[in-house]
């Protein structure tokens, strides 16, 4: 292949992550791999002479899509060269003395002060038009939006969450597809958003890297000193250390050592001449700036042996293979398991028993393979679940492969429903995570949802297990005693009877007036008049309630929990007997949850896929590309954004004629 054609393809690959990663918060590759591909296309573009138009080695970004308002920034905020040896930093170091800093992996954003208070808050976008986000920026957690300077002061800095954050937040999210992949991609999503009260309960931190300008202040022509003048103005600033050309290694060692103990995201180090004349002097290429260098940490990568593949089945279904490898020491630790994430990468490396792999550590912290040296490719697909034995199937999904269980019965799906039930919107017992209740079903000690009511039973195996103590086990109490006082639809919700969400619940609740016996005997000609209930649901909902072992599993239910009365609804009810399906980001409401229950509020129905019975697709990227787009275009329904919807909303209208 000539090496036009190479650079053609690599740009095709760099170009398709940069987009997934800027534009639609999510990875298709590791930052080694990135970085790989980009190196080996700059060094063929040096080769040919040759720079295609659209190389990302010459754009800094993609254009943004959303709703925010646009702003085009005074000057390009161009990104760093970067390097992943410490000589190279020597080197570019010399005899000038600089500041070396973490390299904070979140969102950049330019703050301007007037007068001493917050006016303006931009994002990096795309280096050249940013969006505005300065309701969003007062609200985070450490950020001043009065300083003492009364005159004009821009600064650079990093939004960021960090990783305890991130945990709580995915922690408190139940459906494991829906969990945030990075600290970065929920803090893109929570600066972004249009409605600041979601970025106020999301622990957003900002933390200066860099000062634009501060009218009628004097530095001593150094960097070290502007970044100490915006610690006493109340600012948080990335952390530091003043090198030269014989302490930067040891810093560099620093650094590298305390990693893990940082607790903020971070992907490396910037250094940056701590004298801003001589920076200033050199100017900056079409791309970098010459007065900051980026260090990518040089990933420890070892040789190992893969000695199996172990097959780890989810409440899902999905079952995801894990590399299991000869320990290696990798960054200070020793490490013998790495996700391969799908069907798809592990046919990609070629896996097979007994192969010689590469394997590293993401940002020094996360273990992935790297690459496959013998590529013997032997690894059997299972047909079989390694939980239930149940027939497996592979689907593909946007082309990418995944392994799935079939058998409903599946503990692995059990573990699924008794986290359901557990879960905020059904009987809503806080401190039973599914790691929990997976361990505590492994061990024999809950067999039914009616056994999660005795959890005092078990108070010797539950304050011995990991993560759990005397106080856990305490609110864990407290929080099954509260739970026993729920409401019908509730309770309904909670079974998992396929197909009927909290929205269906509510309604069939509603129809029978919140009588159990009335809601548990219904017939499918009663249901099928409750609007939004069609045949296959009734169906379902009748064969559930006529199986003998759900029937035992319902009666020892309701021996454990007193159902109230629900609370009154005086919402009117404008988008009775109307279809909606949400798809994409939500941006006005915390999340598609809340936007479901406003439309439920008023008589309206939420489903998940879209059919001829949709009336609006919510999705506020109207140009997606996605299967629900593309779907609701082929039937002709309505594409509205959640704008849209509010107005509605304030004004009563019911869509229809909208």
């Amino acid at each position: 292949m000539d090496k036009l054609q190479l650079m053609k393809e690599r740009i095709e690959i760099l170009n398709k992550a940069s987009k997934a990663y800027y534009q639609e918060n999510r990875e298709i590759m590791s930052n080694l791999e990135y970085d790989k591909l980009y190196d080996e296309l700059e060094q063929l573009e040096k080769q040919t002479g040759t720079v295609l138009s659209n190389s990302p080695t010459i754009h800094v970004g993609y254009e943004l899509l959303s709703n925010l308002p646009k702003e085009r920034h005074d000057k390009p905020m161009l990104s760093l060269d970067k390097t992943k040896e410490v000589s190279a930093l020597k080197d570019w170091l010399g005899q000038n003395e600089g500041m070396l800093s973490w390299k904070l992996d979140g969102l950049t954003i330019v703050l301007t002060y007037e007068n001493g208070s917050l006016i303006k808050a931009v994002t990096r976008g795309n280096g050249e038009i940013g969006e505005v986000i300065t309701n969003n920026a007062k609200v985070f957690v450490n950020l001043p939006v009065v300083i003492p300077h009364k005159k004009t002061l821009i600064l650079r800095g990093e939004a960021v969450i960090s990783y305890s954050d991130f945990e709580k937040i995915n922690s408190e999210i139940p459906d494991a597809d829906a969990k945030y992949k990075n600290p970065r991609n929920l803090c893109s999503g929570s600066v972004r958003q249009l409605n600041n009260k979601i970025t106020a309960e999301r622990n957003v931190r900002f933390y200066a890297f860099s000062l634009v300008r501060a009218e009628g202040e004097e530095f001593l022509n150094s960097r070290i000193q502007q970044v100490e003048w915006l610690k006493n103005q109340g600012f948080g600033t990335v952390e530091y250390k003043k090198v030269n050309g014989d302490s930067i290694e040891e810093a560099v060692r620093w650094f590298a050592e305390n990693v893990t103990e940082n607790g903020l995201p971070s992907d490396g180090l910037v250094l940056t001449y701590d004298n801003i004349a001589y920076g200033e002097s050199l100017g900056a290429t079409a791309k970098f700036p010459r007065d900051s260098i980026a260090f990518k940490w040089r990933d420890e990568i070892k040789e190992t042996k893969l000695l199996e593949i172990e097959w780890s089945a989810s409440r899902t279904g999905l079952i995801n293979p894990i590399a299991v490898f000869e320990p290696v020491e990798l960054e200070g630790t020793t490490v013998s398991r790495a996700s391969v994430h799908n069907l798809s990468i592990m046919e990609n490396l070629d896996l097979g028993i007994g192969d010689t792999i590469t394997v590293y550590k993401a940002n020094m912290i996360i273990p992935q393979i790297s690459d496959n040296i013998t590529r013997s490719g032997n690894i059997c697909i299972p047909d079989s679940c390694p939980v239930c034995g149940g027939e497996t199937r592979i689907k593909n999904d946007n082309d990418i492969k995944t392994l799935y269980c079939m058998n409903d019965d599946c503990l692995a799906k059990q573990i699924k429903s008794f986290t359901h039930f557990v879960s905020r919107d059904a009987i809503n017992i806080e401190g039973l995570s599914e790691a929990t209740l997976e361990k505590l079903i492994a061990k024999g000690l809950i067999k039914e949802l009616a056994d999660i009511f005795h959890v005092e039973k078990f108070r010797d195996e539950i304050v011995e297990m990991e993560g759990f103590g005397e106080k856990s086990f305490r609110n864990l109490s407290a929080s099954v005693k509260k739970a026993r006082k729920t409401t019908a639809a509730r309770l309904l919700y909670s079974l998992g009877i396929p197909n009927v969400g909290l929205s269906n619940a509510k309604l069939i609740s509603k129809k029978f007036g919140n009588n159990w016996s009335k809601i548990q005997n219904a017939s499918f000609e009663d249901l099928i008049e409750i609007g939004g209930i069609g045949d296959v649901m009734a169906g379902n909902y009748v064969k559930f309630f006529n199986d003998d072992k759900r029937k035992v599993v319902v009666e020892d239910l309701l021996r454990e929990v007193e159902l109230e009365e629900a609370e009154e609804n005086n919402e009117p009810q404008v988008f009775e007997n109307i279809n909606f399906v949400i798809t994409g980001s939500v941006e006005l409401f915390k999340n598609r949850d809340e936007l479901k229950e406003e439309i439920e509020k008023r008589g309206g129905k939420v489903t998940g896929s879209v059919t001829s019975k949709t009336n609006f697709l919510i999705n506020n990227d109207n140009l997606s590309n996605s299967s629900k787009n593309k779907k609701a275009k082929e039937l002709g329904i309505k594409i509205i954004t959640e704008i849209q919807f509010v107005e509605w909303l304030n004004n009563g209208s019911t869509g229809i004629n909208a």
